[in-house]
C-alpha cells in the first residue's frame, strides 16, 4: 500500500512494503528518486535491517547458534504497519514474527519515520528493545536517486561535493566481502568527485569509513540542481549503481555497519559497526535529503 505525502506543493510516497519513501517530487513536479526499473535494478529506496551488505556464506551466528539470512537483511521485504501520520509525514512500524525469529532470534521494534521538510525529505529510522537481553543489530539506507536529473543531461555531468576536503581510500568488496587490508587510495585531499561509470565498473562500489564531512551532495555541473543527503551519525557512506548497465541512477548509503570482513569472527557481534542495545534501551538514527 503507499501512502502520500503532501507539503507545500512537494509531495512524496511512501509503501508500506519496506517502509521506503518511493517517490519525491518538488514544486515543478521534478521527480528525485530511482523508479525501479528492471533492465536496470528493481530496487528505489530499501531500508536495510538488521545487516548491511553480504554475510560469509550467507550465514551469522547469534549466541553461538548459526542462522541464515539474504543481503541486506529481511526489513525490505516486510509489510510495515502505519502507526500514526499527518499530511505531510507517517510513521511505521515492524516488530518480530515467527517469520523473522527464524532468521535472528530476537524481539525487537523497528520504526520508520518519514517526513517532507521545507526543502526536500527525512528518514528517520527507531530499533527498540523489548527483549530481556541484548539486541544487535546494524542498519543502512540505500536510497537511489535519478541521475541524470534533468532531459539533456548526462550522468557524468554530476559530481559528488563534500564540505571538507577528504583524504580517505575506498574499502574493497572481494565477493561481497569487505577485503580491509586492500582498501584503495581514492579521496586525495580533494572536496570534489567527477562521475564516471567506469568507478563502478571496476570497483562495484564505492565505500567510505571515517570521512571528516557528514554530508555530501550530488550535483550537475551543467544546471547546478541536485540534492544534498546529510547522514550525520553515520560512520560509513557508500555509493553503487549497477556495474556495466550505464545506469541513470545513483544510491548514496549511509551505513551504520557493512558487508562482512574477509577477517571477520563468525558472531553477529563481530562485525564493525554493530549496534547492541541493554533491554529496554533504544536507537535512532536519521538522514535528509535536501534538494538544490
Amino acid at each position: 500500500m503507499e501512502l502520500e505525502l503532501k507539503r507545500g506543493g512537494r509531495t512524496a510516497r511512501v509503501e508500506t512494503l519496506g517502509g521506503e519513501l518511493v517517490s519525491y517530487r518538488d514544486e515543478r513536479g521534478l521527480e528525485y528518486i530511482w523508479g525501479g526499473d528492471p533492465a536496470y535494478w528493481p530496487g528505489r529506496n530499501p531500508l536495510l535491517f538488521p545487516i548491511v551488505g553480504t554475510l560469509k556464506e550467507g550465514k551469522i551466528r547469534f549466541d553461538g547458534r548459526e542462522y541464515a539470512m539474504e543481503r541486506h537483511g529481511f526489513a525490505r521485504r516486510r509489510e510495515f504497519t502505519p502507526a500514526a501520520r499527518g499530511e505531510d509525514w507517517v510513521r511505521l512500524e515492524l516488530r518480530e514474527s515467527a517469520e523473522t525469529l527464524a532468521l535472528y532470534p530476537y524481539p525487537f521494534r523497528l520504526a520508520v519515520e518519514q517526513r517532507l521538510t521545507d526543502t526536500g525529505f527525512s528518514t528517520a529510522v527507531t530499533v527498540a528493545n523489548p527483549g530481556e537481553g541484548p539486541l544487535p543489530f546494524c542498519l543502512g539506507a540505500h536510497t537511489g536517486f535519478r541521475c541524470p536529473l534533468e532531459a539533456g543531461e548526462r550522468f557524468e555531468d554530476y559530481e559528488l561535493v563534500f564540505p571538507e576536503r577528504e583524504s580517505c581510500p575506498t574499502l574493497l568488496l572481494r565477493d561481497g566481502l569487505l577485503d580491509r587490508p586492500a582498501a584503495l587510495p581514492y579521496l586525495e585531499d580533494t572536496d570534489t568527485l567527477p562521475l564516471d561509470y567506469r568507478w563502478f565498473d571496476a570497483l562495484d562500489t564505492l565505500i567510505f569509513e571515517g570521512l571528516r564531512s557528514r554530508s555530501v551532495a550530488l550535483r550537475s555541473r551543467k544546471s547546478g540542481r541536485g540534492v544534498r543527503v546529510s547522514f550525520d551519525g553515520f560512520p560509513m557512506l557508500a555509493f553503487w549503481t549497477m556495474p556495466g548497465k550505464k545506469a541513470p541512477y545513483l544510491c548514496i548509503e549511509p551505513w551504520h555497519g557493512c558487508a562482512a570482513g574477509t577477517a571477520e569472527g563468525p558472531e553477529f557481534t563481530d562485525k564493525a559497526h554493530c549496534i547492541v542495545l541493554a533491554p529496554g534501551e533504544s536507537r535512532t538514527l536519521a538522514y535528509r535529503a535536501d534538494t538544490l
